[in-house]
């Protein structure tokens, strides 16, 4: 008699152990709503990943999970420049210079900003070594941007002021 009530029970906790382990389909949306015209009614969501297409005599139906996406390349460009920037002395007391080596009249410039991102001074570089001068700033950390003309960065540097 204990062999037939124990059977049911091992049903009863297999079909439980079942139900517990299957999933249905789930997603996070980040819209979604009902869209109506002449040939019926569609749902809609938008944020989903994986989709199905189904076509017929009279249209074409993508349905379950979708989602557009967007490739962004990250990084920094390649300028083309082939120089070769120097800063020194580092760190400094006084002024700073910056050093180009196989400098052949690139348009250049350089910008001085603060721990904040404020800028404190710009220049052109129009030599292989150019100076710029320090004295009348705080001991701190700085950054000074090498930047061509079309203002896109060509090198950065951390500068400290003692």
């Amino acid at each position: 008699m204990t062999k037939n009530k124990s059977k049911p029970i091992l049903l009863l906790i297999a079909g439980l152990l079942w139900v517990s382990f299957t999933q249905a389909q789930e997603s996070a949306n980040a819209s979604g709503g009902d869209a109506t015209g002449s040939g019926g009614t569609v749902a809609y969501s938008v944020g989903q990943i994986v989709y199905t297409t189904n076509t017929g005599s009279s249209g074409t139906v993508s349905q379950g999970v979708q989602h557009a996406y967007e490739i962004f390349t990250v990084g920094i460009k390649e300028t083309g420049l082939n120089i070769l920037l120097i800063a020194f002395p580092n760190p400094t007391t006084d002024n700073l210079t910056l050093q180009i080596q196989d400098y052949n009249n690139e348009k250049l410039s350089y910008q001085l900003f603060d721990m904040q991102g404020k800028w404190l001074s710009n220049g052109h570089i129009v030599a292989q070594q150019t100076q710029i001068n320090m004295n009348n700033l705080p001991a701190a950390t700085y950054f000074i941007h090498v930047v061509n003309q079309e203002n896109k960065k060509v090198k950065s540097f951390k500068i400290i002021k003692n």
